[in-house]
């Protein structure tokens, strides 16, 4: 169906929401990533420098001096000497730069040394130094061993932080691609929950639509035909009595059509429940007929015949299954036959092709011959099946075609 501005606004609605969850969503993941990259790197910095000054600490207990002499025998079967990944041992006298005494594994160079020995000497205590070696960030720790009452040497223990660097961006590698997918994600059910939920925006406005193409459709004769009953009246003093009394009738019949869409209107919008009263459906036939303004050739056959329904939706109907037949027939003679709960109207005219039958029902559909608008069929087929019943076209016997309206009878 065509797209209405308002329909469009809902559609533009629908959209700038969709974009607003996913921004939302984003930040909130933005939030959750920054803070789980963060944690993740104060983690593994915070491993790491536990792993090495722990074992620099457990390795320095193992040093001793004895006399002023640095006894290193320990390291040559202690665990965590063997399964260090980098280990060295300085030693400084009182005055000047550290010498190394154990190096199974590279050091620092001679600046890198010094500057680990000052920081020992401060802090008096074991320190954390990261160093840069053939373009790998080690992480050193340098455990105090004591002579007496100075520093004598120091333990270190080293360990590459390439790994943990590497993991930590396959990490945050994983955390933007999961982003990306979860945006995405929530950016396809947003679109979808606010398709949701406008759906009965949309539903309202579809059924707006549709109630004045229909109001237009019922009203247009009637007032068509009042019109002229008004000028022809106005034109001549004799014809003014029985034009007024033509005009009365013709209007208390806008009224009901008024009445009929009003709470059809209502019944769709779910605001009024149609009140089903049991009703001879053959006279309610015989008085809307009599109440057309054209009736010649119209025939009526009718049984006593009681249902359950509402009697203005009824009418309509019948009343837009008879002027299709009238307006579409091709000026043949309309009979409309009313027996066992069914409701057929039947014309001479040039039929529709089978194959188009059914889509005339649709609304808005507009058809040739004997049909008539989409929307006046449309009309006919809703109060069929509101009040369980159906509605359908075939050929008729021996030519020209016939509407069938089935309601079912009172048990």
């Amino acid at each position: 169906m065509p797209r209405t501005p308002a329909m469009a606004r809902l559609h533009r609605a629908r959209w700038v929401m969709t974009l607003l969850f996913a921004a939302t969503t984003t930040a909130c993941l933005l939030v959750l990533a920054l803070l789980a990259v963060r944690t993740d790197a104060q983690s593994r910095t915070n491993d790491l420098d536990n792993s090495v000054s722990h074992r620099a600490d457990g390795l320095a207990r193992t040093v001793y001096f004895d006399n002023g002499v640095l006894h290193l025998d320990a390291l040559q079967e202690d665990d965590l000497a063997l399964s260090a990944e980098m280990l060295g041992v300085i030693q400084a006298p009182p005055t000047g730069s550290p010498r190394i005494r154990h190096a199974p594994t590279s050091l620092p160079d001679q600046a890198g040394l010094d500057e680990i020995w000052q920081q020992v000497q401060d802090d008096q205590e074991t320190v954390l130094i990261a160093t840069e070696s053939g373009g790998r960030e080690v992480q050193w720790a340098a455990a105090p061993v004591w002579d007496n009452d100075r520093i004598g040497a120091a333990v270190l223990v080293g360990a590459d932080s390439s790994q943990s660097q590497a993991a930590h961006a396959r990490l945050v590698r994983w955390l933007v691609l999961g982003c990306a997918a979860l945006v995405l994600a929530a950016a396809a059910v947003g679109h979808a929950l606010s398709g949701r939920a406008m759906r009965p925006a949309l539903r309202g406005l579809d059924q707006q639509e549709q109630f004045l193409a229909e109001a237009a459709h019922e009203l247009r004769t009637p007032l068509a035909t009042l019109r002229l009953v008004v000028e022809g009246g106005s034109a001549s003093l004799a014809r003014a009595p029985a034009a007024l009394d033509e005009a009365l009738r013709l209007v208390e019949r806008l009224g009901r059509l008024v009445t009929g869409l009003l709470a059809r209107a209502r019944v769709e919008a779910g605001t009024h429940e149609v009140e089903m009263t049991p009703l001879r459906i053959d006279q309610l036939v015989e008085q809307t007929v009599e109440e057309l303004p054209d009736r010649t050739g119209v025939a009526v056959t009718t049984e006593a015949t009681i249902v359950v329904g509402d009697p203005e939706l009824l009418a309509q109907a019948v009343r837009n299954l008879v002027e299709n037949a009238l307006r579409h027939g091709g000026g043949t003679p309309v009979h409309v036959r009313v027996a066992d709960g069914r409701i057929v109207v039947r014309d001479r005219g040039p039929g529709v092709p089978a194959k188009d039958r059914e889509r005339l029902f649709e609304r808005r559909v507009t058809g040739a011959a004997s049909t008539g608008t989409g929307t006046g069929l449309a009309i006919v087929r809703w109060v069929a099946e509101l009040h369980g019943g159906t509605a359908h076209l075939a050929a008729a016997p021996g030519g020209g075609l016939q509407a069938e309206l089935f309601l079912p009878r009172r048990t």
